[in-house]
C-alpha cells in the first residue's frame, strides 16, 4: 500500500513538472504593485538629489552678471582726473624780439577734470553677448553630462538590492521547506523508523540556509541604503521592484547604434562649437571701427590757455574713433587658433563615439548570452524541482537518506537562484547598454 502511494505521488509530482516544461521558455516579470521602485525614476530622482544640479542656478547667475557688465559699457563712462607738477624749464619770454611783452608760464601747474565718454558704435558688444550665453550652454552641458554618470550608480545598485531581495525570497522558501523535512526527521527519529543523523543532517543544511540568508540580507540592506543614499531619501523595506521591460528600447538602440547620437557628452561637443564660432564671430568685431562721444570739465592752471598764469575752469567735447585696420597678422592667427580648436572638438566627438561603441560590447554579449540561457532555465528548474519533490517523497517514505535528499534540494536551491541572477542580470544588461549610449529609461 506505501510503494501504492509513493507511486501516485510520484506521478501527480511528474504531471506538475510536465505542465511547467510545457510553459513558456522564457517566464514572465510578476506584477508589481503601483508604488514599486522604477529604474528610471530612480535616475531622474537621484539626478535631482545631486548637489551639482545647484550649479545650473549658478552658472546662470554667474553669465547674467557678465551679461550686466557687457550692457553697462552702453552706459556712460565718468572718470576723476587730478594731477600737481612741476617743470624744471618753460616758455622763455627772453627769446623773443626785444620789447614785446609776453608772460612767463608757471613752472608749477594744477589740474583736476571730470571726464566722461559715451558710447555711440561698439559692433563688439553683441558679438560678445552671445560669446557669454554660448558659454553658459556649454557649462550647463558639461554639469549633465557630468550628472549622467549618476545613472550608472543607480543601475548598479537597484539590480544589486532586487537580485538580493529575489535571492532571499528563494532561500527564505527553502528554509520553510527545510524547517518541514525537519519536523518529519524529528518525528520518525522518535518513531524509531530513522536515525539521529538523518536530523542533525537536516538541521545542519538549515543552519546554512540561514547563514544564506543573513549574508543576503546583509548585502540587500547595503545596496538598499546606497540607493537611498543616491537619491536622498529613505527607501522602506516592503516596497516591491519593477524589473523594467527594455527590449524595445534596447532592439531600437542596437539598430541605431551607428547614427545615436544622444550621450549627453554629444551635446556638451556640440555647444563647444557654438562657442568656438560666436568665439570667431568677436574675434571679427573686434577690429571694426569704435565711435564715443566725450566730454572734460576741469579746472586748474593754466586752464586751456598755455600761458594763462591763473586757475581758470575749462571744457571739452568731442566725438572719438578708435580703428585699428592693422593687427600684424594677430586677428588671422585668432581665428586660425579657433579653426585648430574646432578639429580637436572633432577629434573629441570621434573618440567618444568609438569609446561608447567599445564599452557596449560586453552588454551586448552579455544580454545575448543570457537571451539563450533564459530559454533554458526554466526547463532546468523543473527538471531540478520533479528530481526534488520525488527525493523528497522517497525521503518521507523513509527509501532515502536524508544526505540525498538534502543534495537534490540544494540542487533546486541553485538552480532556482540561478535564473534568478539570469533574470535580473539580462535586465541589467540591457539597462547598461541603454545607460552608456545615454538612452533615458523610462
Amino acid at each position: 500500500m506505501a510503494r501504492l502511494t509513493l507511486a501516485l505521488r510520484l506521478a501527480a509530482c511528474a504531471a506538475q513538472v510536465a505542465a511547467a516544461s510545457a510553459s513558456p521558455a522564457r517566464a514572465q516579470v510578476p506584477a508589481t504593485p503601483p508604488d514599486s521602485l522604477r529604474l528610471g525614476a530612480l535616475q531622474r530622482q537621484a539626478a535631482a538629489a545631486d548637489p551639482r544640479l545647484r550649479q545650473f542656478t549658478l552658472l546662470t547667475r554667474q553669465t547674467d552678471l557678465r551679461l550686466r557688465n557687457l550692457s553697462a559699457e552702453w552706459l556712460p563712462a565718468f572718470l576723476i582726473e587730478g594731477q600737481a607738477q612741476y617743470q624744471s624749464d618753460v616758455f622763455d619770454a627772453a627769446s623773443l624780439p626785444v620789447g614785446t611783452p609776453f608772460p612767463t608760464p608757471a613752472r608749477d601747474t594744477y589740474d583736476a577734470r571730470l571726464s566722461v565718454e559715451q558710447a555711440i558704435l561698439d559692433l563688439t558688444i553683441g558679438p560678445r553677448r552671445s560669446v557669454e550665453r554660448a558659454r553658459l550652454a556649454e557649462s550647463e552641458a558639461e554639469v549633465r553630462s557630468a550628472l549622467h554618470a549618476r545613472r550608472h550608480e543607480v543601475n548598479e545598485a537597484f539590480f544589486a538590492a532586487a537580485l538580493l531581495a529575489e535571492r532571499g525570497r528563494i532561500v527564505a522558501a527553502t528554509i520553510g521547506e527545510l524547517e518541514s523535512r525537519l519536523r518529519e526527521a524529528a518525528a520518525r527519529v522518535r518513531e524509531g523508523t530513522a536515525l539521529p543523523g538523518d536530523t542533525a543532517a537536516v538541521r545542519a543544511t538549515l543552519l546554512e540556509r540561514f547563514q544564506d540568508s543573513a549574508e543576503i540580507e546583509a548585502n540587500r540592506r547595503a545596496a538598499w541604503l546606497r540607493l537611498g543614499e543616491l537619491i536622498k531619501q529613505p527607501l522602506a523595506d516592503s516596497v516591491a521592484f519593477a524589473m523594467p521591460n527594455l527590449t524595445a528600447e534596447a532592439g531600437h538602440a542596437r539598430g541605431a547604434l551607428p547614427s545615436l547620437r544622444v550621450h549627453p557628452e554629444y551635446e556638451r561637443l556640440a555647444r563647444v562649437r557654438d562657442r568656438l564660432a560666436y568665439q570667431e564671430a568677436a574675434v571679427s568685431a573686434a577690429v571694426r571701427p569704435r565711435v564715443s562721444a566725450f566730454g572734460r570739465l576741469g579746472y586748474g592752471r593754466p586752464g586751456l590757455n598755455p600761458i594763462g598764469g591763473r586757475f581758470d575752469t575749462y571744457y571739452v567735447v568731442g566725438v572719438h574713433v578708435r580703428w585699428a585696420p592693422w593687427t600684424w597678422g594677430r586677428t588671422g592667427r585668432e581665428r586660425e587658433a579657433l579653426a585648430v580648436q574646432r578639429e580637436i572638438v572633432a577629434t573629441q566627438e570621434e573618440t567618444l563615439a568609438g569609446d561608447l561603441t567599445r564599452a557596449i560590447q560586453g552588454d551586448l554579449a552579455d544580454a545575448d548570452r543570457l537571451e539563450a540561457v533564459l530559454a533554458l532555465d526554466d526547463r532546468i528548474v523543473a527538471l531540478r524541482d520533479q528530481v526534488e519533490n520525488e527525493t523528497r517523497l522517497r525521503f518521507q517514505e523513509g527509501v532515502v537518506t536524508a544526505a540525498e535528499f538534502l543534495d537534490r534540494s540544494t540542487d533546486a536551491l541553485e538552480a532556482r537562484l540561478a535564473r534568478a541572477t539570469h533574470r535580473v542580470e539580462h535586465v541589467r544588461a540591457r539597462a547598461r547598454l541603454l545607460t552608456t549610449l545615454g538612452v533615458e529609461i523610462r
